[in-house]
């Protein structure tokens, strides 16, 4: 059993997973609030257009 918690505690593998998944969270969270600003300033030009006709 001993054997096992230390390689267990040793393996280095799984903080790979996680960096690669808090990587994907952050250019998710990124993309959202980039198209967020877009889709606004697109509603206002829109706006703008519609008041001119």
């Amino acid at each position: 059993m001993k054997n096992f918690m230390t390689r267990f505690v040793d393996d280095r593998s799984g903080a790979t997973a996680v960096e690669y998944t808090l990587l994907a969270v952050m250019i998710a969270l990124a993309i959202i609030v980039g198209l967020q600003n877009f889709g606004s300033a697109l509603n206002g030009e829109f706006n703008a257009v519609a008041r001119d006709f």
